[in-house]
């Protein structure tokens, strides 16, 4: 099994929440374009004024959509966490 990177674009404000969200309707539409193989998207609302959208890919992929979709950070994805 190959490792996975959860990609991460941060929102601060009152509206991150909102923000997030409308920006994971993107990284799934863009998930549904490119046919990925891995198709995990989705937003977390971290505090009232923090919020990250995120995009899971295979790691041999990673460079090629952090160039293209610019995430402010990433992390090793682990699939029992999430």
């Amino acid at each position: 099994m190959s490792k996975k990177i959860k990609l991460l674009w941060d929102f601060r404000g009152p509206d991150s929440g909102e923000i997030a969200r409308h920006h994971a309707l993107h990284l799934n539409d863009f998930i549904k374009k490119e046919k990925m193989a891995t198709q995990i998207s989705g937003h977390e609302v971290l505090t009232d004024m923090h919020a990250v959208a995120y995009m899971v890919v295979e790691e041999a992929m990673m460079i090629q959509i952090r160039d293209a979709l610019l995430p402010h950070r990433g992390e090793i994805y682990n699939e029992n966490l999430g």
